[in-house]
């Protein structure tokens, strides 16, 4: 998948897996993460999602990377924050008092970059993937991060009847991605009203992941 399809998506304004309040399963199941005051939370291929304002709502710093600068432009319009713009190698860095942003290619980001990560939320990265990416995300991710634990949300459908994104994950493909470093918690797998894109009956899937 290259990233003239989710550029172009920004520019039309195809962003239906953009939500306009903060995901409740974020909600839910954040306090599990047993996170400080101040912890850094890393949201991989963020977009403008508000999930990052109950975040920062919530007293902790946010991380993220996203490919389209357009989106990130939005993110900090949101929030009414100006942001300090700097080039770093190939990326852009957005940053601003208790987030950083980065704008470009994720595996582009490096540990040094991108420094400490308390945790992860991950709702629209490993699902928006296809499978082969997947493998490399996910072990970039870890290299990434440290093994940092981890709040993952997927969707689970009949891949076969409709074309992803969002695309579909088993517990047993996370498993394959994440079992070697990390105890795999399914909190809950509720279903998607509607089915994905109304069309085929869906699931949505909330791993905690632990070193």
């Amino acid at each position: 998948m290259e990233a003239h399809y989710w550029h172009q998506k920004w520019q039309r304004g195809d962003i239906a897996f953009h939500r306009e309040e903060a995901n409740p399963h974020l909600v839910a199941h954040l306090g599990k993460l047993n996170l400080a005051q101040g912890s850094r939370v890393f949201v991989p291929l963020c977009g403008k999602t508000r999930d990052i304002a109950y975040l920062l709502s919530c007293g902790y710093q946010v991380l993220g990377v996203e490919l389209s600068e357009l989106a990130v432009r939005e993110l900090f319009a949101q929030l009414s924050v100006t942001p300090q713009i700097t080039q770093v190698g190939d990326l852009s860095r957005y940053s601003a008092d208790g987030i950083t942003i980065f704008v470009g290619n994720f595996f582009k980001l490096n540990a040094e970059l991108a420094g400490g990560i308390d945790a992860i939320y991950d709702r629209a990265a490993l699902v928006a993937l296809p499978s082969q990416m997947r493998r490399d995300y996910t072990a970039h991710l870890i290299k990434l991060s440290q093994n940092a634990p981890q709040l993952l949300v997927t969707y689970e459908y009949q891949q076969e009847l409709i074309d992803g994104p969002p695309f579909s994950i088993s517990e047993q493909e996370v498993s394959q991605h994440y079992a070697d470093v990390y105890h795999i918690n399914l909190q809950e797998r509720v279903a998607v009203e509607g089915g994905m894109k109304g069309k085929v009956p869906s699931c949505e899937a909330v791993y905690l992941l632990r070193g």
